[in-house]
């Protein structure tokens, strides 16, 4: 025996124990749960053994107390935020993804300009759901990475900051989400829920707004599967002390006209501006009724302030803080191509995963985190589900800095539209509210 191998500290557990136990549908303990995360954090446990375990909770699940140990050890991993000094209300809002889901954007200045703090520490897309602050890269000049004081101070100042979130917050998760991302675990519930809320948590926000997506474009495609998610994080939130709702909304459509980055800012100022696509408004002013009431403002009266401008100043206030610019001009294409409509009809069905793969074949999105997107790229819609159109008339344009991207992106939406005789029953954006 060597001498360092004398001085290793004896382990309070062994994860092939753990590994076996989650396995054969036996009941992990506590100490079990919050020992494999942090051995793992600190590369004892190896990658192999905790993808086994995800594995096995993909296929056995976890118990609602087991959720909530696990979403804590995640928590416990890192820092945890703390706005109480900010002498203001803090409300966050979280969207599971979906295509053209540019609502953050809007979203946030139009809260805080109700007196609400909006501490909304966001991502980079992945795949063919865009990232909000690959979006916001889009403005000249505009940093996502910000210090905690510059958060601070931009909250108390501004009182809202979109910008990325630190490494420091639930490090375990960052490292566990590479893991599953590879391994074929990211579907687990436990894992999704865990992975979501323990970064939500650690933020530290008095109140939390979830926007569980399904249908086609969403990462839970299923509603009972969403439904189930939402559920699940409803519940680690209020367990964890934080006020905590989430509505359930349709992404069998895209979200609005714009698909991409650039194209979707554009989208979101109009809606600051009291216009925007009837879909994207109905949504923001959704959350932000949700979020406001959570708050202690139930009556706050958010069209008006989409109208009056002051969701505007705000969004103006919040870009030049984080030195953007708002009034310059944002990327364009170099080229761009139309699809036209082949015959006259309604149009019948708009798919959303597919017209997102398109925007991401474009250079909307990437394959890999470490690549680069394409701001000007993208798809524009010029109908919705339900218009009347004739033959000829424009129905999409993709856009792209290079033209020999079209062919693969027109391979993704081909059949992803229909255009039919009559108009298909409208369905809710908002199909059902939880709460604890």
């Amino acid at each position: 025996m060597t001498l360092r191998q004398a001085q290793r500290p004896v382990e309070s557990y062994d994860a092939v124990d753990i590994i076996r136990a989650q396995r054969d549908g036996k009941a992990i303990g506590e100490g079990e749960i919050r020992w494999l995360v942090d051995a793992y954090t600190r590369g004892y446990v190896m990658d192999a053994q905790m993808s086994a375990f995800t594995m096995a909770v993909l296929l056995n699940g976890l118990g609602r107390d087991q959720i909530r140990v696990l979403t804590d050890a995640m928590i416990a991993s890192g820092e945890r935020m703390d706005f109480s000094a900010l002498g203001k209300t803090t409300v966050d809002k979280h969207s599971t993804g979906g295509v053209g889901d540019k609502i953050t954007l809007p979203l946030a200045p139009l809260v805080a300009a109700f007196g609400v703090a909006v501490p909304q520490l966001s991502g980079r897309g992945l795949g063919h759901t865009g990232g909000t602050l690959d979006k916001l890269e889009s403005i000249p000049g505009w940093r996502a990475a910000l210090s905690n004081d510059e958060i601070m101070a931009q909250l108390r100042d501004v009182g809202a900051v979109i910008c990325a979130a630190g490494t420091g917050l639930a490090p375990a998760d960052k490292k566990l989400y590479a893991l599953r991302d590879v391994t074929g675990t990211v579907e687990a519930i436990p894992l999704i829920a865990s992975s979501i809320m323990s970064k939500k948590i650690a933020e530290g926000t008095d109140s939390l707004v979830l926007d569980v997506k399904f249908g086609s474009g969403a990462f839970m495609q299923d509603i009972d599967r969403a439904r189930e998610l939402a559920e699940t994080m409803v519940a680690l939130g209020t367990d964890s002390g934080v006020n905590t709702t989430a509505l359930l909304t349709d992404m069998n459509t895209p979200l609005g006209l714009a698909i991409g980055n650039a194209n979707e800012v554009r989208e979101s100022v109009e809606v600051l501006a009291g216009g925007g696509p009837a879909d994207v408004v109905e949504l923001t002013v959704a959350l932000a009724r949700e979020m406001l009431t959570l708050a202690g403002q139930p009556d706050a009266d958010v069209e008006a302030a989409l109208k009056d401008g002051r969701a505007m100043d705000v969004w103006n206030r919040m870009i030049r803080a984080q030195d953007g610019d708002p009034d310059a001009a944002l990327p364009t294409p170099r080229e761009t191509h139309t699809v036209v409509a082949e015959r006259s009809g309604v149009v019948s069905r708009i798919d959303a995963l597919p017209f997102g793969i398109g925007a991401w074949r474009l250079g909307a999105g990437r394959a890999r985190a470490e690549d680069a997107v394409v701001h000007a790229a993208g798809i524009d819609l010029h109908v919705t589900v339900g218009q009347s159109i004739t033959a000829g008339q424009p129905l999409f344009t993709l856009s792209a800095d290079d033209e020999t991207r079209f062919a693969r992106a027109l391979d993704a939406v081909e059949g992803a539209w229909q255009i039919g005789d009559t108009a298909p029953a409208a369905t809710p954006i908002v199909r059902e509210r939880i709460t604890a």
